[in-house]
């Protein structure tokens, strides 16, 4: 029995592979096509049914054949949109950056260079992730805002400006405690003071100044006992600076203990080096290369260890 509708069920195979390609052909038929104008109206009528990729398919090759011909800025101005549609940011930022050198007269030419540098900021990453984008954002918006000061977009490209200088902000922040973290305390004393140069109005300035006078104090108690009072005597200072600063912190009570445990290790130090003035096995020991004690098996890289908030 199947064999007497076997031709039918070709036939209607057959037709159903014709009906398929003839759907495609059409596309596919101008696309390889040498009739450009017909693609460029096919392309846009794509773009506005908002089938993106099928409008770049016919756009991409015609943005060298229309360069410097009549159509050509608003080919140009469709594609870096086509690729914008569809988030290729890096492609579109590039079209969009495009379009401002070379039709700088056009009236477009200020939304397209404020759009290439929209995509930069759209292409950032967590603060987690590598910020080279981020950087670039900044340099275009502030670029953008240079060249066209009188914009309605410069409120907008301010705020953005704001929120990556947040993210990088934030990134340094959790660089520096990180050292921390990792019992890299002098590492930790210097990434710390780096952020609050490079972010002097920071939201973290009350932390990481606690956090500043936790290391220090960390790195002298880890110290050899000839380095432990220049070490403990700076996280007084920093502990000082803390507390005169942020005398209602929640980090007061923790930050005077350092300061009591820095002056008593102050004394201890003292004790130990002027017993080792008549200890030559003492001497022995206190005169060895490394400035740091190793620190416990509990503190070396132990990813719990806490951090104040």
């Amino acid at each position: 029995m199947f064999k007497k509708y076997q031709p039918l069920f070709a036939g209607l195979l057959i037709v159903l592979m014709l009906a398929v390609g003839s759907c495609k052909s059409k596309y596919e038929k101008l696309k390889a096509s040498n009739d450009n104008a017909k693609k460029y109206q096919e392309g846009v009528k794509l773009y506005n049914k908002k089938e993106y990729t099928k409008a770049l398919g016919l756009f991409e090759p015609l943005i060298t054949i229309y360069r410097g011909k009549d159509g050509a800025e608003d080919l140009f101005y469709y594609y870096a949109y086509t690729n914008y549609k569809l988030k290729d940011y890096t492609a579109a930022a590039y079209s969009f950056k495009q379009f401002a050198d070379t039709y700088a007269s056009n009236p477009k030419a200020e939304e397209c260079r404020f759009l290439a540098a929209y995509c930069y900021y759209l292409d950032s990453p967590i603060f987690s992730l590598d910020q080279e984008n981020t950087m670039k954002a900044i340099e275009k918006l502030q670029l953008f805002i240079n060249l066209y000061p009188k914009s309605d977009r410069v409120a907008e490209a301010s705020k953005l400006i704001q929120t990556l200088h947040d993210r990088l902000e934030e990134k340094s922040f959790t660089n520096a405690k990180l050292y921390l973290t990792l019992t890299e305390y002098q590492s930790a004393v210097i990434a710390m003071n780096n952020t609050l140069r490079d972010y002097p109005d920071t939201k973290y300035a009350e932390e990481l100044e606690f956090l500043i006078a936790k290391s220090q104090f960390e790195y002298a108690d880890h110290s050899r006992e000839y380095k432990q009072e220049e070490r403990y005597t700076l996280a007084i200072t920093y502990t000082d600076q803390f507390l005169e600063k942020y005398p209602t912190s929640k980090f007061v009570p923790e930050a005077t203990q350092f300061k009591k445990d820095s002056q008593a290790g102050i004394r201890r130090a003292k004790d130990i080096l002027a017993e080792a003035a008549t200890n030559e096995k003492l001497m022995r020991r206190l005169a060895q290369k490394d400035t740091i004690k190793t620190p416990p098996s509990s503190e070396r890289g132990n990813g719990n260890t806490k951090i104040p908030n």
